[in-house]
């Protein structure tokens, strides 16, 4: 109760506050990793109002992806994790829902080095992504998403933790 009460107190101060950026959406991410510690997540997506290689097919976008992850453990103390990531998406064509998939490589801060039987070493984290979904008309997307955390080997004890999550992003 006390995680979905931060994460509402969260969510109505981002969509209280004035963004400059063209784009902008609130996400909404449910997950769980192999050992079963539950992921929510909680973030902001700044589109960047670029395309590239556009044609008929699709066209190459992205946006700046930075949000905040309770991690829920059933064997240890529950963590939290703030991370800031860039993400290239390739956006399928249409008219009302366009397929997309995504991928990005960002950084994670951790609040502990333990998550279940996995020893990541320290806190700072690099966030890799991978995802597909759809975007809807009027800017509301549903995906699906794997990430994964490790410290590429800065630190001795690497295990590393992936997360599998359901996402919803609606615009701001």
């Amino acid at each position: 109760m006390k995680r979905l009460f931060c994460l509402a107190a969260i969510a109505a101060a981002l969509m209280g506050h004035s963004f400059t950026a063209q784009a902008a959406g609130v996400e909404f991410a449910v997950g769980q990793t192999s050992d079963s510690t539950m992921t929510y997540r909680l973030g902001m997506q700044f589109d960047w109002d670029q395309s590239w290689w556009q044609s008929d097919v699709g066209r190459v976008t992205g946006y700046w992806s930075g949000a905040y992850t309770y991690w829920e453990g059933d064997k240890t103390s529950s963590a939290g994790s703030l991370s800031f990531s860039p993400v290239f998406v390739y956006e399928f064509a249409g008219q009302n829902v366009k397929p997309y998939v995504e991928a990005g490589i960002g950084v994670a801060l951790f609040s502990q080095t333990h998550l279940e039987d996995n020893s990541i070493g320290q806190a700072f984290q690099f966030e890799d992504r991978f995802g597909f979904g759809l975007r809807f008309a009027g800017g509301h997307e549903i995906g699906v998403r794997a990430t994964h955390y490790s410290n590429a080997g800065l630190n001795s004890n690497n295990d590393g933790v992936e997360s599998y999550a359901l996402h919803y992003t609606m615009p701001l």
